[in-house]
């Protein structure tokens, strides 16, 4: 009973509160977000505070309003799912269906260029042929030729060189046909007596039902040696196509290809397009590198396989330094089927020793090429890791074949030299941004200035 007075008391201060609040604000007198003034009829006396005090007057609180989903007035918001998923998976939630949206568009493009295969193929080679024919074409323009006489005269010339290489093959393997015929025959013959007194043990009965075995095969087989040169004439088609495809690209690149490369340029977006403008130069700088270091590479490892041939008395031996010059711009691959078409033939042809002489004069110039050549002549402009280049010539004999297998590497050496450029760039325009300073004063911070040039007499 004793907490009944002091309940009325502080209900009637109320009340006398609210009243005078209603007064105020009648007659417009109440202060905005001042004091409330103290009635005088019911002064606040210090009380001591109630030991006892009733949970049913202390948790009158004042009016809450209720959040819209329903929950209750003290229960805060609810918290965010994301927040609940560890941030390493959502890192890699992230990265992933980018993957896999890059990956859609990869199989894609992969698609597409299997489906038109033989005009890729044939572009591709039209630009490595205009990438070792295009300085002849500036030369002259600087001799003041002028450039469609400049464009014919490189065109014509380069195309009646590799046209006459290819008839001096032919004829060189037609011409010498009979004559090799007989020399494989006598080889065998030699193979099979130093077969018969090697330490190998091999009998005659085991050489002659391996003879017999090979005959059978090929009889058996002839459905399918007929019908796989049905399919070599409808190759023959394909490539004469392809031929025809890369010579009329080849004239266009070499006449037109600076105009051809900024109506390129006018089909990117504005943003990447100054990024994209200086990294065609460098891609087209590196691709002329590699083709012109790979023929001056091919070159001399044929000519000196070649007059190994010679001097070792292997027949045809011209027609091999050939084969051995085009084999070359195949990596790893060409060269070692090349250098063992060339131990086979002397093998057939003449005797083990002389294939054995054969193997390592061809080891030798391999040798020579891969740690003296290669670093000098194509230098670092084109360097690619010896992993990439195989990966790249696998994937690319797997997509396309041998073609594939040819333009894999250049692919890779280009996309290399991008992807650097890109990478500059990018920190160029990082360190213009930090600077304010306009982009020749940003490249003269990012990169150092090449040395001058030494004084000309």
């Amino acid at each position: 009973m004793s907490r009944l007075p002091r309940w009325v008391d502080g209900l009637g201060t109320g009340l006398i509160r609210l009243a005078e609040r209603l007064d105020a604000r009648k007659a417009g007198t109440e202060p905005d977000g001042g004091p409330e003034p103290v009635p005088r009829s019911a002064p606040v006396r210090p009380s001591a505070p109630d030991p006892d005090p009733d949970p049913a007057i202390m948790s009158v609180p004042e009016h809450v309003p209720t959040p819209a989903g329903g929950a209750p007035a003290g229960a805060g918001p609810r918290p965010d799912p994301v927040a609940a998923v560890p941030w390493g998976v959502r890192v890699a939630a992230e990265v992933g269906w980018r993957l896999l949206i890059l990956a859609g568009t990869l199989w894609v493009l992969m698609r597409v260029i299997s489906a038109v295969r033989l005009v890729v193929l044939a572009f591709v080679a039209a630009l490595l042929i205009t990438a070792l024919l295009q300085p002849t074409v500036g030369w002259l323009k600087r001799r003041g030729v002028p450039r469609g006489l400049a464009t014919a005269m490189t065109f014509v010339s380069g195309f009646v060189v590799m046209g006459l290489v290819g008839w001096f093959v032919v004829w060189q393997v037609t011409e010498n046909l009979d004559d090799l015929s007989k020399q494989v025959q006598h080889g065998i013959s030699e193979l099979k007596r130093w077969l018969l007194n090697s330490p190998f043990h091999v009998t005659e009965d085991q050489i002659n039902n391996i003879a017999d075995k090979l005959s059978e095969a090929i009889g058996t087989n002839t459905k399918d040696i007929t019908s796989a040169g049905i399919e070599g004439v409808q190759v023959i088609l394909e490539v004469l196509t392809g031929i025809l495809l890369a010579m009329f690209s080849t004239l266009f690149l070499l006449y037109d290809g600076p105009r051809i490369w900024q109506w390129l340029l006018k089909l990117v977006p504005a943003a990447a397009r100054e990024g994209v403008a200086g990294a065609g130069p460098r891609a087209w700088a590196t691709l002329t590198a590699y083709v012109r270091g790979t023929v001056i590479v091919a070159l001399i490892d044929a000519v000196f396989i070649g007059i190994g041939l010679f001097f070792l008395d292997v027949p045809m031996a011209v027609p091999l330094a050939v084969f051995i010059f085009l084999f070359a711009f195949i990596p790893l691959v060409g060269a070692v089927v090349s250098g063992a078409l060339a131990v086979v033939v002397a093998l057939v042809t003449r005797d083990v020793f002389t294939a054995a002489m054969v193997l390592v004069v061809v080891l030798a110039v391999q040798q020579i090429e891969g740690h003296v050549l290669q670093p000098f002549i194509l230098g670092r402009a084109v360097r690619v890791h010896p992993l990439a280049v195989v990966l790249s010539v696998a994937a690319g004999s797997l997509v396309a074949g041998i073609g594939g297998a040819v333009v894999a590497v250049p692919l890779v050496a280009v996309t290399n030299a991008v992807v650097g450029y890109l990478r500059a760039y990018a920190k160029e325009n990082a360190a213009r941004a930090r600077l304010d300073v306009t982009p020749e004063e940003a490249a003269a911070v990012a990169t150092p200035p090449p040395p001058s040039p030494p004084p000309t007499a």
